[in-house]
């Protein structure tokens, strides 16, 4: 599903759980947020090629956080693209995602998705790539959590700090968030952004008044 130019939202199938990572690319490069579950490289390569762009492409690989449904292909990647391709994380979910302190919600399974990051992201960080990536500290799901804002079309990538359902924000995932009054705490950061689509990993594309939306679930947070 295209956002934008450059920005496509890719759809991949596990286990009857969709989810929906982001790629971004442009004349030079691409950049692929999030890797889905262990298992789903060919399923990523795929769904690049469908939408017209080649996975030699790829240099840059995002983690919003460690949990397995977004690291679990990381290590194939690696293995293919090899020093290539440069991966980001923030330094508080690194070492859960290097394999150092076993995963904190998937723990109890054996041999895990683990791979190097080369990079630790901060809040307010901005990365140079496909016209400007904005880094946006938004711990609670996982204190390393991290959204990112892509300035030339306004796209909100929210990873797991929200989900949506038929393109309408419901906030803060209960049952999978590790602090749910920091991630409350964390959606007022979107208030700061221009935001016209916003990309659940879990539940796609919302668009519409995003700020509205946003503060509707403040609102409802304090209740």
């Amino acid at each position: 599903m295209e956002v934008s130019k450059g920005v496509e939202i890719l759809e991949l199938e596990f286990n009857g759980i969709i989810i929906y990572p982001t790629l971004l690319w442009d004349q030079e490069m691409a950049v692929l947020i999030d890797t889905g579950f262990p298992g789903q490289f060919e399923d990523l390569h795929v769904a690049m090629e469908k939408v017209g762009v080649s996975f030699d492409k790829l240099k840059v690989v995002i983690l919003t956080h460690q949990d397995i449904d977004h690291i679990g292909s990381l290590p194939e990647i690696l293995q293919v693209c090899g020093s290539n391709i440069k991966v980001y994380a923030h330094v508080l979910d690194k070492p859960y995602i290097e394999g150092d302190l076993p995963l904190l919600k998937d723990g109890h399974i054996e041999n895990p998705p683990k791979g190097i990051v080369n990079d630790t992201l901060k809040d307010g960080q901005e990365l140079p790539y496909c016209g400007g990536i904005r880094v946006i500290h938004t711990p609670g799901h996982t204190q390393g959590h991290v959204s990112l804002y892509f300035k030339q079309s306004k796209t909100l990538v929210a990873g797991d700090s929200m989900y949506s359902e038929n393109g309408v924000l419901r906030g803060v995932h209960v049952p999978t968030t590790l602090d749910i009054r920091e991630a409350q705490q964390s959606l007022k950061k979107y208030l700061e952004l221009d935001i016209e689509s916003v990309v659940c990993y879990h539940g796609g594309l919302s668009s519409g008044n995003m700020k509205k939306q946003i503060q509707k679930l403040l609102i409802n947070d304090r209740k």
